[in-house]
């Protein structure tokens, strides 16, 4: 097994459970959720495969489903980000290009890549949920808001975890 195996299966375990024990009641200023175990899905490998993207994000995310009782919500926003993602990773290209099952992290590509890559995905997946919830465009401003906001929370979340735990470019 690989050392990126072997990181990526203690990040799911450790990511999923602080998403649904700690940031599950964590909200900053009552708009602003964190979806920290996003981190887990953005991080994957650069070359993993498209239904490997797709599996995980929906396995990871309906996990979540069932801690906060939203009936596969948050697996369909994961799934939709897993799509779009490899996507996504095509015009965001770094100057150097990508390595060969090289985690995709702040640390191997660099802080500006890793926002531009990362912002846009959660922003998606925070609107899809947001959404979704809401049920109607009726309080369409406040989800706006909400879809902001969590995706700063997040973002802030994710690349301060990476900083602290992640490894660093070899």
């Amino acid at each position: 097994m690989s050392k990126h195996a072997i990181f990526l299966g203690v990040s799911f375990v450790l990511l999923l459970s602080l998403q649904v024990l700690v940031f599950r009641n964590f909200v900053f200023v009552h708009v602003g959720f964190t979806f920290i175990y996003l981190l887990f899905l953005l991080s994957i490998p650069v070359d993993s495969g498209f239904t490997t993207g797709m599996l995980l994000g929906l396995v990871s995310a309906i996990i979540v489903d069932l801690f906060y009782q939203t009936l596969g919500i948050h697996a369909s926003a994961a799934v939709f980000i897993m799509f779009v993602r490899p996507i996504w990773m095509k015009l965001v290209v770094p100057r150097s290009g990508y390595e060969s099952n090289e985690l995709a992290t702040v640390g191997n590509y660099g802080i500006s890549w890793f926002l531009s890559y990362a912002a846009p995905l959660i922003f998606s997946y925070c609107c899809i949920v947001f959404f979704v919830e809401a049920g109607s465009s009726q309080f369409f401003w406040h989800t706006i808001t909400k879809a902001l906001a969590s995706t700063v929370v997040t973002l802030v979340f994710v690349v301060f975890t990476q900083y602290l735990f992640y490894p660093k470019t070899s």
